[in-house]
């Protein structure tokens, strides 16, 4: 559950920095698509029976490129939260990533020997 809001968080982060980056139609092609996108290669890209999901792989994967897919997703919407000028945001939600992280060992290791 803790993932998945840091997951939802990271979505929104990257829809408002999207949504900065232009004006006009731009603004809300790049506030949809910029998530979109993101959403669509973190659910396709994913490692077969990972007990965290629902076991399906669309596109299967090893575990240590689903990591560091996972690692690449959270570090940019860092990067988004601290290009919004936003970095007290951006220092709480990556002490967060990480917590996840740290608290999740058990499942680095097993994308790490699957």
């Amino acid at each position: 559950m803790f993932r998945f809001l840091l997951e939802l968080f990271a979505l929104i982060a990257f829809g408002i920095w999207g949504w900065k980056q232009a004006d006009g139609w731009m603004r809300f092609a790049l506030a949809f698509a910029i998530p979109l996108i993101l959403a669509g290669l973190w659910g396709i890209f994913t490692v077969p029976n990972d007990p965290s999901r629902s076991g399906a792989a669309p596109i299967a994967v090893p575990g240590i490129l689903r990591l560091i897919l996972e690692l690449l997703f959270f570090a940019l919407a860092i990067w988004c939260l601290s290009e919004l000028d936003l970095e007290v945001v951006s220092i709480i939600y990556g002490i967060l990533v990480l917590t996840h992280y740290m608290l999740s060992y058990d499942r680095i290791h097993w994308l790490l020997t699957h």
